[in-house]
């Protein structure tokens, strides 16, 4: 009896050690190999699998090469902002497959194939990720199915153009704010050469300081620092291979992303607080993006007579990182290439400057107006073409699903390498890697076809929903810019695209301002 009662404990244990094991083991071994049997006899080329880490390890050799040293203006960024893809491309045909660890990646670079990816959101789905990455933003971004659903249908009201038609003063102050720092400098300087980068990146928080949170927007200042360093974070974080239980090690990293967690929580959600009380009273109208979508989610609730139709408190502090991150990233990163770029064409400056002072005609610029600028509109798809926000889209497979001519196994991931597709010379014709907004003269479905090469926003239902936001804000501050500057590129402008999340300058944006 004595043996029994030690036996039992050990074979209890030996046999959780053996779950473990064979859990381990087919997660790190024989799932991959069998992942990567069933692409190749579909005819898909990619790198073999390495044990644990896949490619992360070239991958991370082959970002740090790439932005070890800066281009010339006139040099492919692809290289730069896509090493491994590019490689793999060249190496293994037009979609091939690499290793995130023990997960394969395919690529997929033919138009009509993206476009079915993005149009069934339902069975291609956002992946799985390290969970430390969810600290910078979740909300309807990363939700699927029924919660996305919901989440977008309370949101969508703040984005309708009625509501954004109010938001435009608060765009026209803080554009104001930053060419009055710009004009001071000129005034005692007798020049102006600076960074516009840092410039850039601070009206656009403001913007969406003031837009998202109102009076509140002070606060809010410091939500965008803490996010801004975040994002640095989790894009170290994502570089490394992910294993279980890890985020609760009490390492540096970890314990710094969990405390801007914490203070991001807590800041917004004492904004929320105030406003839920101003509003009850009446003090308060719902006019920006935090008042609108609580107004969104209470007629929700009252709508169904249920709560769970509506939004939780932590869930609308989800929604206000988002705004906060998207809203701003995608707006400056915009901007900033645009007046690199207009400062190497000078003519395309020209045109537009003159647009806008004929529109315009010395007045207050209105939604209208903003919506009448179509050479201004020409150069943002362009420049939205060569400088996307995101350098690709990431999508999993939750269950073994068919994709054109493929048949995917559960658990593979797809890459939407949107840089590489704005790039292409076989939908873009032999001037793909030139800056010609003409080519969207007639408007986006005749410059692409209607194939799936263009989707800086995204595209089908998960489109971005801020993107009419994101149009409105930029016409707004270049019309701006160009009312009261001409500029050119600095002698010290070192040109350095390279993807911290979005794609951003590495070394800033040194612009020779000329006040009209």
């Amino acid at each position: 009896m004595e043996f029994l009662y030690y036996m039992i404990p050990a074979v209890v244990c030996a046999t959780i050690v053996l779950g473990y094991t064979w859990k381990f083991l087919n997660w790190a071994m024989i799932k991959p190999y069998q992942m990567g049997r069933c692409l190749r006899m579909q005819g898909l080329n990619g790198s073999p699998y390495k044990l644990f880490f896949g490619d992360l390890k070239e991958f991370s050799s082959m970002i740090e090469k790439a932005r070890s040293k800066p281009l010339s203006l006139t040099d492919d960024i692809l290289p730069r902002i896509s090493p491994l893809f590019l490689h793999m491309i060249n190496k293994y045909g037009k979609n091939p497959f690499i290793w995130l660890g023990p997960r394969p990646v395919v690529l997929i670079m033919e138009p009509e194939l993206v476009k079915e990816v993005m149009i069934k959101s339902y069975q291609f789905q956002k992946p799985r990720t390290n969970p430390l990455t969810k600290l910078l933003v979740q909300g309807v971004a990363v939700y699927e199915e029924d919660k996305w659903a919901k989440h977008r249908k309370i949101i969508n009201p703040a984005f309708h153009l009625e509501k954004l038609k109010h938001m435009l003063p608060a765009f026209k102050l803080c554009c104001s704010e930053m060419l009055s720092k710009w004009e001071e400098i000129y005034a005692s300087q007798g020049s102006c050469e600076l960074d516009v980068w840092p410039y850039l990146q601070t009206m656009t928080s403001d913007v969406i300081s003031r837009t998202a949170f109102g009076s509140c927007f002070e606060e809010g200042r410091k939500i965008f620092e803490l996010q801004r360093e975040q994002a640095k974070h989790v894009v170290e974080v994502g570089r490394s291979i992910y294993i279980p239980g890890r985020r609760f090690i009490p390492t540096k990293i970890n314990r710094r992303m969990k405390e801007i967690e914490r203070e991001v929580q807590e800041s917004i959600r004492k904004i929320i607080d105030k406003r839920v009380k101003a509003m009850k009273i009446g003090e308060i109208k719902n006019d920006d993006l935090l008042g609108i979508l609580l107004e969104s989610n209470s007629k929700e609730i009252e709508q169904h007579g249920n709560k769970d139709y509506g939004m939780t408190i932590n869930e609308v502090i989800e929604e206000c990182k988002l705004f906060y991150f998207a809203g701003q990233e995608t707006t400056s990163v915009l901007l900033v290439w645009t007046m690199i770029l207009l400062s190497i064409h000078p003519d395309w400056q020209t045109r537009a400057r003159e647009e806008v002072l004929q529109v315009f005609a010395g007045g207050k610029p209105d939604c209208d107006e903003l919506n009448r600028l179509k050479v201004v509109t020409m150069i943002f798809y362009e420049v939205l073409r060569l400088y996307p926000p995101l350098a690709a889209i990431t999508r999993g497979i939750p269950r073994e699903t068919t994709l054109g001519h493929l048949s995917l196994p559960a658990e593979t991931m797809i890459w939407l390498p949107i840089a590489l597709l704005h790039y292409d010379k076989e939908q873009w014709g032999d001037d793909a890697n030139e800056f010609n907004p003409e080519r969207f003269a007639e408007g986006i479905s005749k410059a692409t076809k209607n194939q799936g090469c263009y989707f800086p926003f995204g595209w089908g239902p998960r489109i971005c929903v801020g993107q009419n936001f994101a149009m409105l804000e930029a016409k707004m501050a270049l019309a701006m810019i160009l009312e009261r500057f001409s500029f050119e590129l600095s002698p010290s402008y070192t040109h350095g695209p390279y993807s911290m999340i979005t794609i951003q300058p590495q070394y800033g944006a040194h612009i020779i301002l000329h006040k009209l």
